[in-house]
């Protein structure tokens, strides 16, 4: 029960804190200039913000796993492709069944290959984004390489088509491998402001998509959803629907009584002046499972 009452004042405190700043500091008004720049990318910001830029606008879902949290999270923060394999193997075992991965690392199936002959696997990869179409398919991906790994090595690897990596190309400068992003200067999801208050907090992974989901009904006083964003971290997820909302309650209790969501989400939590709500994940996996197949109550289109 302690840990239960622990849980909710834990999602009280991260929706409720978060309005306090965001209060503080209203973001002014975008400007019409502001709507059409094309952002560069900035290795500093947290991967769900600064994959942005390279996301086409076309997209219209994008995932982001953030491996290096996801290490940290499970105590293994110096695990790279030089640890023993045991240790690594370990890892994989627990981030699989402990944690909301949204990818289980596209490098993972050529990895023997990669250690061999180029001297990094997946392990050297600190985050991985990935982006789909209206219909599901993937038409693009980033890889985040460490700092430490000799991308000479990497574009040996590209060059030689190891793999998925066939299809990338190396940035190296910025220490990605890219496929099917957009251009510098195009535009991408960094030019649509509606991203900004969506996506950008520190996450282990991070699901947004475009547009609302498809339900058989929903309540008349949903407004409309024109995106959402769902961040994981630890055991807690938290839902962002856009701020100044007046239907969070009614679309935090679209997921009561759903067996389906409940397997991955429990309690809930609404704060209105932010558009976000929170949740406990009950079964982490099974919680990234959900968002993956849009199986996400609290994002319902509203009635036509």
């Amino acid at each position: 029960m302690r840990s239960r009452v622990a849980i909710m004042l834990a999602l009280v405190a991260l929706l409720t804190g978060a309005c306090s700043q965001e209060s503080a500091a209203p973001k002014p008004a975008p400007s019409p200039s502001a709507l059409t720049a094309a952002p560069s990318y900035d290795a500093l910001a947290e991967p769900s913000s600064a994959v942005l830029p390279l996301v086409p606008e076309a997209a219209v879902s994008l995932t982001v796993t953030d491996f290096d949290t996801v290490r940290l999270q499970l105590g293994s923060s110096e695990l790279t492709s030089k640890s023993p394999r045991t240790e690594r193997d370990a890892f994989w075992q627990r981030a699989e069944t402990e944690t909301a991965l949204l990818t289980r690392g596209m490098l993972r199936p050529v990895e023997a290959k990669l250690a061999a002959d180029y001297g990094f696997t997946q392990d050297d990869v600190d985050w991985e984004a990935h982006f789909f179409d209206a219909s599901g398919a993937e038409i693009g991906w980033v890889l985040s390489i460490r700092l430490i790994v000799d991308m000479g090595a990497v574009q040996r690897a590209v060059d030689d088509g190891v793999g998925p990596l066939a299809d990338g190309a190396v940035v190296a400068g910025e220490h990605l491998v890219v496929h099917g992003t957009a251009a510098a200067g195009q535009a991408s999801w960094a030019t649509d402001p509606v991203w900004s208050s969506l996506v950008g907090s520190a996450a282990s992974s991070t699901y947004a998509a475009r547009g609302c989901v498809p339900v058989d009904s929903a309540p008349v006083e949903l407004e409309p959803l024109d995106a959402y964003s769902v961040a994981f971290q630890g055991t807690l997820a938290t839902a962002r629907l856009g701020v100044g909302r007046t239907d969070l309650f009614a679309r935090l209790g679209l997921g009561d009584g759903l067996p389906t969501f409940a397997t991955g989400f429990t309690g809930g939590v609404a704060d209105p002046t932010t558009g976000r709500i929170g949740y406990e994940m009950v079964d982490p996996p099974a919680a990234a499972d959900l968002a993956l197949r849009g199986s996400l109550p609290f994002a319902a289109c509203a009635p036509s």
